[in-house]
């Protein structure tokens, strides 16, 4: 440990600069973990977050929401299915409204049934209790869409009073309320009074007792060729999109945990070719290769450790911010997870230049080997 601490003063720029550059990019990457799961909820949040463990679209509907709709018929499959229980329509629509004083695109989510399709849990506030009141995102809070706002659904003016906040509820990256069901065909014939009765966009389906939500996809899934019903995650996993980004924030994520161990190993590659004469003539004197090798291995966990807890220290603040219309979070889980993978992937690099001392004839010392 001595020999270690010692030769990091010595070199104080050239070990400061490797630790500030795997801050940078402890940095990085945590700020993209939250970037990614930050924009994955924005989209899919609000079919994540909903109380339906079942979601039945239809299958021209390509597993989006506003693009499925269900005709009476398939209604009358699904609740004829002996695996279901309670049924609840959910109908969804983008409309243009009027909050805080401004023009903005609100997603509407309209459900019959608080245990079908509403929010899982409020933040603040309560359910709405009659037409006309609706739950919204408190990512949007600060917009227009806080408890005690009105939101104006343009043409026709429907006037929405939001009386709770949920958190993670967003659909499509924008601002998105959950209204009773009779509040969702109001703001459809605000906008079009010629639309008449909406048909529903998916069905919320509770199991029948005894059965899970796995026995209710697979039963209502065997009735039709027209429907597909998939559980509540499973709906949100495969909303399309999902997968994509997924994809490639994971390319990114191995990009970077490939870059932490390439520049750990290589900068004790080249610290130890350059000392190699000094490292020679101490096994010569007597020191033991383990020893070398300890101190080796003890930089490269000091290096780490010191580099992760800037990158630490600059995530932190930014993980509380909003970008744009996605808002960030500290992802403990992510924290944790790349705290030991990348200790694990930067000493395990170090070892190569371990190698190279291990290897190191202290009788080399006697032919100047030092000096070659």
């Amino acid at each position: 440990m001595f020999l270690a601490l010692k030769e990091m003063r010595r070199a104080k720029g050239r070990f400061g600069l490797l630790i500030a550059a795997i801050g940078m990019l402890v940095f990085l990457i945590l700020f993209q973990q939250s970037l990614q799961n930050g924009l994955l909820t924005s989209f899919v949040g609000a079919i994540r977050n909903q109380s339906a463990p079942v979601l039945v679209y239809s299958v021209d509907g390509q597993r989006v929401i506003q693009g499925s709709i269900i005709t009476p018929d398939l209604e009358a499959e699904v609740r004829a299915d002996g695996a279901v229980g309670a049924v609840g329509r959910i109908g969804q629509g983008t409309f243009t409204v009027s909050a805080g004083g401004e023009a903005a695109d609100a997603t509407v989510l309209g459900y019959e049934d608080r245990a079908l399709g509403a929010p899982t849990a409020l933040t603040e506030g309560r359910y709405p209790d009659v037409a006309g009141e609706a739950v919204g995102s408190d990512a949007d809070a600060d917009d227009g869409f806080g408890i005690g706002d009105t939101v104006l659904v343009q043409p026709g003016g429907l006037a929405i009073t939001i009386v709770g906040l949920a958190r993670d509820v967003q659909l499509n990256a924008g601002p998105t309320l959950f209204v009773p069901y009779e509040t969702y065909v109001s703001a459809v014939r605000s906008v079009n009074p010629d639309a008449g009765q909406p048909l529903p966009n998916v069905l919320a389906v509770q199991p029948a007792d005894g059965r899970s939500a796995d026995d209710a996809v697979a039963s209502i899934n065997s009735r039709s060729d027209e429907l597909d019903a998939l559980t509540r995650d499973d709906a949100a996993d495969e909303t399309p999109g999902v997968a994509q980004v997924r994809q490639s924030f994971t390319i990114i994520f191995l990009l970077y945990g490939l870059v932490v161990p390439c520049v750990t190993g290589l900068f004790f590659l080249i610290i130890t070719f350059q000392k190699s004469g000094a490292l020679t003539l101490l096994r010569a004197i007597g020191a033991p290769a383990e020893r070398l090798v300890g101190s080796l291995l003890f930089q490269a966990v000091l290096i780490v450790v010191a580099g992760y807890a800037i990158g630490l220290a600059l995530y932190t603040p930014v993980s509380q911010q909003r970008l744009g219309g996605i808002p960030l979070r500290f992802e403990t889980g992510a924290v944790l997870f790349w705290a030991v993978a990348l200790l694990v992937l930067g000493v395990g690099s170090s070892l190569i230049a371990a190698r190279r001392v291990l290897a190191i004839d202290p009788i080399e010392a006697t032919r100047g080997g030092a000096n070659r």
